[in-house]
């Protein structure tokens, strides 16, 4: 039997556990995965918690979206995946398994370069930095603040802006500058004199600004550093996006990501993989945990610690 962590009420980390679930059988359009790496994101927290709304709980409920593994079996109609294949999947539900049928075009091949970590941990954050860059056009010319540089999507967001022509500036504890200044970004420590501190490394002015911290300081340095609000988006405070008249994407936001953005965030993983592949991207890997240890995984993205958190199964 396949086993997979679930929960049926919400509440904290004890709530999930790890069950036996049939063994995957892929259906027309299918593959079937053997896990071997599921990244944990905040947002698997939040769902789990009841924090983020999600419906009420009428089944045992799994978990994860992004993971990484090899295709065991292939469902009718499915071209361009055979058994063996290593693979990178993003945007489906159930990943802290050990075995998960996924839509085929949910999985993209793994280039033999970009561990399981590697590759399971790009889903969520890699495409919402693709995203959120795409979305605010920057590029060449662009003098880019990125409030929380040293997370996960801080770091994907400094290093696709970076390739793409920008001038960054990222905010992050002093402790973290030299990983900012590794991705390509110019480091500012948060706190008090923030927008003083920017303009001094910025005297020409910033252009474009992203919020992945989501505090207070974030939102009013931005609106004080930026006249042009079109321009700056949070990634935390979606339900404060309109009243400040900013623009969100994810963070509970009531609009919904359009089509065109929803494609970028899966146009993501693929030109993270390559550029992985290629020793042209990094991705900072955080502590490892075992599936059943999936209630110690919660505790540590909740708490906060460096690097991806990622299951192993």
């Amino acid at each position: 039997m396949a086993h997979a962590i679930v929960y049926t009420e919400f509440g904290g980390p004890e709530v999930l556990t790890l069950t036996e679930v049939p063994d995957p059988v892929p259906g027309e359009g299918e593959i079937a995965v053997r896990v071997e790496a599921a990244g944990v994101n905040p947002i698997d927290a939040k769902f789990r918690s009841g924090k983020r709304p999600s419906g009420e709980i009428t089944e045992p409920r799994r978990v994860g979206g992004d993971l990484a593994g090899v295709v065991t079996a292939v469902g009718a109609g499915v071209d361009g995946f055979r058994a063996g294949d290593a693979v990178a999947v993003f945007g489906v539900q159930g990943g802290y398994s050990t075995d998960l049928v996924v839509p085929a075009d949910k999985a993209h091949v793994r280039p033999p370069q970009v561990s399981a970590a590697e590759a399971a941990a790009l889903g969520i954050p890699v495409g919402t930095a693709y995203q959120t860059l795409r979305s605010l056009g920057v590029g060449p010319g662009d003098t880019l603040l990125v409030h929380g540089g040293s997370g996960a999507v801080g770091q994907a967001a400094i290093q696709f802006a970076a390739l793409w022509g920008a001038t960054v500036l990222a905010t992050s504890s002093e402790r973290r500058f030299d990983r900012v200044r590794e991705l390509g970004a110019t480091p500012v420590a948060y706190g008090d004199g923030l927008v003083e501190r920017v303009r001094g490394l910025a005297p020409g002015g910033v252009t474009v600004i992203i919020d992945a911290a989501g505090t207070d300081e974030a939102l009013s340095a931005s609106l004080e550093l930026l006249a042009d609000k079109h321009r700056i988006a949070t990634l935390v405070r979606g339900r404060d996006a309109a009243g400040l008249g900013i623009r969100a994407f994810s963070g509970g936001s009531p609009e919904p990501l359009t089509a065109q953005q929803l494609a970028w965030r899966f146009e993501a993983i693929p030109v993270a993989l390559a550029l992985l592949a290629a020793g042209a991207f990094s991705i900072e890997l955080g502590p490892t945990f075992a599936l059943a240890d999936a209630p110690k995984a919660h505790e540590a993205v909740e708490s906060g610690v460096d690097g991806k958190i990622v299951l192993v199964p």
